[in-house]
């Protein structure tokens, strides 16, 4: 343990009885060395065997090759036990006798032979020319010294001293200043300098390799393998095929819907030639600027919020402007009012400069529509929650060029249409000349508003849609339709659905004057008729909505006596066109019941919204029956189809889609989200699977279902602003236009191309 030649040992007290070598007696601390005989070990082996104190060590015992062996007293345990071995002569000497003192007794023979110190003699200097070059380079003065003698005057010799403080710098014998500067003359320039170089060879590294060509086949020819008769009909008949065509029915029918499933016999050969141009060189899919109107004085940094076509007279057009804000902004602005003229501005095709008319506005416009059974009456919602009348009965000969109508061309289906048309002399399709405009002036008229809705009883935010109610019923309080003549009620809403009426002032059966007359009691103090808010079934929230669909219905009503022929209603040109028209006496309406109050609306947080509109017993408010999140922005458009009246399409955000009333789980058809944002949308009025879509960068999306489903079939760029506002009109059975506005306050109008405007067979 620690000394390969040191074995540890433990020696009881007879052992070191036996062997003489007891403890603090025979041996100590300073005396710990005891020699014991090889033959005496030997002995106490034989005689006491397995009890022996050094039958761990026999093996070492045996093996000793000396006579004697050492055994040391280990006093401090350094090795564990009180004894131990050893097992070598060397190491009995190097512990008897340490080195120490061997190098000891070896330096006293050395000084033994050493001889005796001799004193060292110095030798003499021998040059060898070197004191030469150290009197060379040893420094000489040359310069011979000047002596100066430095002495005081006499009479200050042991004169009195007076120490006085000063500052050294007032004075100029007793201060100098030896400023530090730097010596040219000790610049030192490097003129050479070592600099190792080393070439090294240019390394590349190349590689070649063997190609090896695969073998190919020259030529392969497949056999279908075909399944045997009755393969076909145990096939045809297994269970497993049924439960397979059962789960995938569900998912190959939503991929048929989505047109997500390829054709794999479509021929590529013979659709090459689908979207190349006709052979004028224009695509077959175009829209054609037509014409475009703006006008300095009032669009001049506006944005156009509202297009709408005359309904009678064809080739005029209506826009009304507002400020270039946002939705948030319009609705912080709502309550403020601004500096500048809002106006809405009536245009003719034959004079693209000047405005036919402008209607005066107290505040922005952002909706109007013309009234359907009397075009010259016109409403409006403004920015800040008003609703605007105008009356244009005075202005239809100027807008109608003095151009007397046919009597062929009148409908005869409806006859309040047919006595609007006759009292404005118009002929639906006929656009008019610019020979037939007026040449006495260019100034257009300023058309007044005829009333204005109350301040505290109007909107709180911003109008943002308006809709006539059929002319043929009346709402009352109690929300029961009935039969009436006249369109008299209008729907307008932003954070909630309000109802306008335009009564007469007497409910009597006597002639009425213009609207304008009758309407002068409702300026400033007119009031609407019903309120409703749309809620969430649990909570007291507010939907906001922002555009609605109200569901189009086939009313019947009675009047008292015959029904008036179409001549019978006509009047002269000169007499105002009201003058046949009387309000229908309360007791022959006839309440309608079972009559459908469902609409459709979409809020600013892109929610469509299925409620009924009639109030319940307990509350004023509708709930809503059906609701669908799809769209992530604001609704811009909620338009129903002109074809299918239970079909509507809704814009919102960056994505559309197609819904179909009785349809509870969703939309019929749903966009992919496009790049950029879906700002307006009109459907086609001449083909049912066709609508146009507005996009933020001035592009205009033409949507054909027949062609694609799933993305739009052409586009066109009209404008480099946002597409504000999309409206369609039909000049002529041959000629229909869109009407397309921008946010920079141009109107856009576009003749849409033959391929957009004939329907196909069954379409």
């Amino acid at each position: 343990i620690g000394h390969p030649e040191i074995f540890p040992l433990v020696l009881t007290t007879k052992t070191q009885e036996i062997f003489n070598c007891r403890v603090d007696e025979d041996v100590t601390e300073e005396n710990c060395f005891k020699t014991i005989k090889k033959e005496d070990i030997i002995q106490d082996l034989e005689t006491r065997a397995h009890i022996s104190d050094f039958y761990p060590v026999r093996k070492v015992v045996l093996e000793y090759p000396g006579e004697e062996l050492l055994v040391v007293f280990d006093a401090k345990f350094q090795y564990g036990q009180n004894f131990y071995i050893v097992a070598s002569e060397e190491a009995k000497e190097n512990l008897v006798k340490p080195p120490e003192t061997a190098e000891e007794e070896k330096e006293e023979d050395t000084e033994e032979i050493l001889d005796p110190f001799k004193p060292l003699v110095p030798k003499p200097w021998v040059s060898l020319g070197s004191e030469k070059e150290v009197e060379e380079e040893s420094v000489k003065d040359n310069v011979t010294k000047i002596k100066f003698k430095i002495s005081r005057v006499r009479r200050n010799f042991g004169a009195p001293i007076a120490f006085t403080d000063k500052n050294a710098s007032h004075g100029t014998d007793g201060y100098v200043e030896c400023t530090s500067y730097e010596d040219k003359t000790f610049s030192i320039k490097m003129l050479e300098k070592d600099v190792g170089l080393q070439i090294v060879p240019k390394v590349r590294v190349a590689s070649t390799q063997t190609k090896w060509t695969y073998p190919k086949n020259a030529a392969t020819q497949y056999c279908p393998r075909q399944l045997s008769e009755e393969e076909k009909a145990e096939s045809l008949s297994s269970e497993k095929l049924k439960e397979f065509l059962t789960s995938v029915h569900l998912r190959v029918e939503i991929a048929l819907q989505q047109n997500e499933i390829m054709n794999a016999f479509f021929d590529d050969w013979k659709a090459l030639a689908d979207d190349k141009s006709s052979s004028d060189g224009k695509p077959d899919v175009y829209l054609k600027a037509h014409q475009s109107f703006t006008n300095q004085q009032y669009l001049k940094d506006r944005t156009i919020s509202c297009v709408c076509w005359h309904p009678t007279i064809s080739g005029i057009i209506a826009v009304s402007a507002r400020e270039q804000l946002s939705y948030e902004e319009q609705i912080k602005l709502s309550k403020k009012s601004l500096l500048h003229q809002s106006v809405i501005l009536l245009w003719s095709f034959s004079d693209p400069i000047h405005p036919q008319l402008i209607l005066e506005s107290c505040e922005d416009i952002y909706c109007f529509q013309f009234s359907p059974s009397d075009p010259n009456i016109i409403a409006a919602g403004c920015i800040n929650g008003q609703v605007v009348l105008w009356d244009i009965s005075q202005h239809g000969e100027k807008l109608q060029n003095e151009k007397p109508v046919p009597e062929e061309v009148v409908n005869s289906d409806s006859e309040a249409t047919t006595a609007a048309e006759v009292a404005t002399k118009v002929s639906p399709g006929v656009v008019p000349s610019p020979m037939q405009v007026q040449q006495s002036s260019t100034e257009p008229p300023l058309v007044k508003y005829c009333a204005v809705s109350s301040r505290e009883y109007s909107h709180k935010k911003t109008v943002t849609d308006i809709q006539w109610l059929p002319s043929n019923f009346k709402v009352s309080l109690k929300i029961h339709f009935s039969s009436f003549y006249w369109n008299n009620i209008i729907q307008l809403f932003c954070s909630s659905i309000l109802f306008w009426d335009i009564p007469a002032t007497e409910h009597q059966e006597k002639p009425l004057s213009r609207v304008s007359d009758t309407s002068k009691h409702l300026d400033l103090s007119w009031k609407p008729l019903i309120k409703i808010s749309l809620h969430e079934r649990d909570a007291n929230t507010e939907y906001g909505p922002i555009r609605i669909i109200l569901r189009e219905l086939h009313y019947r009503y009675k009047t008292s006596g015959k029904a008036k022929s179409v001549s019978a209603v006509k009047a002269p040109a000169k007499e105002s066109p009201y003058t046949e028209m009387s309000s229908s006496s309360s007791k022959n309406l006839e309440v309608l019941e079972n009559i459908s109050t469902n609409f459709f609306v979409g809020n600013e947080d892109g929610v469509i919204v299925y409620s009924d509109w009639k109030m319940k017993i307990d509350t004023n408010s509708a709930k809503p029956t059906q609701k669908y999140s799809l769209h992530t922005e604001t609704i811009n458009t909620l338009q129903r189809s002109p074809f299918f009246r239970d079909t509507f399409l809704s814009i919102g955000g960056h994505n559309l889609a197609i819904w179909k009333e009785g349809v509870t789980n969703g939309p019929i058809l749903q966009s992919s989200c496009s790049a950029g944002r879906y700002t307006a949308g009109q459907w086609s009025l001449e083909r049912p699977g066709v609508f146009f879509i507005g996009r933020d960068d001035g592009n205009i999306d033409i949507w054909d279902l027949l062609k694609k489903t799933h993305e739009p079939s052409h586009f066109q760029n009209i404008s480099k602003s946002v597409i504000t506002f999309i409206s369609a009109g039909t000049a002529s059975p041959k000629q229909h236009f869109l009407a397309v506005s921008d946010n920079l306050g141009v109107l856009h109008v576009l003749e849409i191309c033959q391929t957009l405007s004939h329907p196909s067979s069954n379409e």
